[in-house]
C-alpha cells in the first residue's frame, strides 16, 4: 500500500507516575515463588523489563485515551470542529459497548460529522489504524484524522499476582501467565492529516501487512486474565516478521536496514528483540526501545516510541522511519514514514 497524499503532523503520549517494578511483583509473590521452585529475579532477568507503570484503578482506557488526545491537539492548535474520523485502538476496554472511540469523541466534543469507531487487532491496531485513516485521507472523504489508545493493565496484572498467590497454584500457572506480568500502561494519540495541509513534514509513504492466523490461540486474552505460549509466540511472531520484511524489502522504497535511520518496533523484551535483530539482520542502535521502563504496553508502543523518539532526537528531520507492529492473532505490519 502506497500513499499520495497523507502525513503526520503531530504524536504525544501521557503515561501513568505510578511505577511498578519487577521486584515488586515478586514480592507480592515471593511466597508462591518458593513454593514452584522459582528464584527472585526471573522477570526482569528473562524479559529487561525493571518496571512498568499502573493508572489508578478508576482510570478507564477512554479517560487516558482522552489525556494524550487534548495534549496532541493542543500541541498542534488544530481545531476540533477539523477532525473528521477519531479511530481508537485500545486493548483496555471502558465496556463491551459502546466504542471506546465514541467515550473519547464525547470526552472531547468532537463534531457530529466527525466519524468514530473502535480498531481492535491487539498490539498491531494502532499502526492499521495509520493505515485506514490514510486511506480515508487519500480518498478524499477526511482531512484531519486522529487516533489514540489508552492501556491499563493494572486490573489484569493484579488479577494475575491474585491466582497465582493461590495455594493451588501450579508452576505451569506461572509459564502460562508470565507474559501478563510484563504489561505496562500507557496512552497516546496522533493526528494524520492531508500533506498538503501538514506544517511538520512528517509523510506517510506507505505499508506492507502480512498475517499467520494459523497461530491465533497462541495468546488468549481478557479483561483479568491472559495466557500465552510465550515461546511460540516468540518463534511464530519472528518468522511472520521475517516475511513481512521480505515484502516490504521488495515493495517499499529504500527498504534496508542500510537505508532506515531508525526504528520503532513493537517491543515487549530484550529476548524478543535479540532475535528479530539476528533474524532480520537489523543494526541494533537504529532501534528505540523504552520497554525497560514501560513493560509491553500493547497497541501504545510503536506510537509512544515515535513521540519519545522525536522527543530525546533519537529521529531528526527527514529521517527515514520504520514502523513495525506486530499482534497476536498473529498478524505483522511495517510502515515507511519520511520524518
Amino acid at each position: 500500500m502506497f500513499f499520495k497524499n497523507v502525513a503526520i503532523e503531530a504524536v504525544d503520549c501521557a503515561l501513568p507516575t505510578t511505577i511498578i517494578t519487577s521486584a515488586d511483583i515478586e514480592a507480592q509473590l515471593s511466597a508462591a515463588l518458593e513454593r514452584m521452585g522459582i528464584k527472585p529475579g526471573l522477570i526482569e532477568g528473562l524479559t529487561g523489563i525493571r518496571e512498568r507503570r499502573f493508572w489508578a484503578a478508576d482510570q478507564q482506557a477512554s479517560d487516558v485515551a482522552t489525556l494524550a488526545a487534548e495534549k496532541v491537539l493542543e500541541k498542534t492548535g488544530i481545531p476540533r470542529e477539523a477532525i473528521g474520523c477519531l479511530i481508537s485502538t485500545s486493548v483496555s476496554k471502558d465496556y463491551i459497548e459502546p466504542s471506546v472511540a465514541s467515550l473519547v469523541h464525547g470526552n472531547l466534543g468532537l463534531a457530529d460529522h466527525c466519524i468514530n469507531y473502535d480498531i481492535g487487532n491487539a498490539c498491531l491496531g494502532f499502526v492499521n489504524a495509520m493505515s485506514s485513516m490514510g486511506m480515508m485521507i487519500d480518498a478524499g472523504l477526511v482531512d484531519y484524522g486522529l487516533i489514540v489508545d489508552g492501556e491499563n493493565s493494572r486490573e489484569v496484572v493484579e488479577a494475575t499476582i491474585e491466582r497465582l498467590r493461590k495455594p493451588d497454584a501450579r508452576p505451569e500457572a506461572f509459564r502460562d501467565q508470565f507474559a501478563t506480568l510484563t504489561l505496562g500502561s500507557g496512552a497516546v494519540a496522533m493526528i494524520v492529516c492531508r500533506r498538503d495541509l501538514c506544517t511538520s513534514g512528517h509523510v506517510l509513504n506507505g505499508s506492507v501487512t502480512r498475517a499467520a492466523t494459523r497461530h491465533s490461540r497462541l495468546c488468549l486474552g481478557q479483561r483479568d486474565y491472559m495466557t500465552a505460549d510465550a515461546s511460540k509466540v516468540l518463534l511464530f511472531g519472528v518468522e511472520l516478521a521475517k516475511n513481512t520484511w521480505n515484502l516490504a524489502c521488495s515493495t517499499l522504497k529504500n527498504w534496508s536496514d542500510a537505508q532506515i535511520d531508525a526504528y520503532m518496533p513493537h517491543q515487549v523484551s530484550q529476548r524478543n528483540m535479540d532475535v528479530l535483530n539476528e533474524k532480520l539482520g537489523l543494526t541494533p542502535e537504529k532501534h528505540y526501545l523504552n520497554f525497560p521502563v514501560l513493560g509491553n504496553i500493547g497497541p501504545a508502543a510503536v506510537p509512544i516510541s515515535l513521540c519519545q523518539a522525536a522527543e530525546s532526537g533519537h529521529i531528526r528531520t527527514n529521517d527515514h522511519v520504520a514502523l513495525m507492529g506486530i499482534g497476536s492473532g498473529l498478524n505483522c505490519s511495517m510502515m515507511s514514514v519520511a520524518w
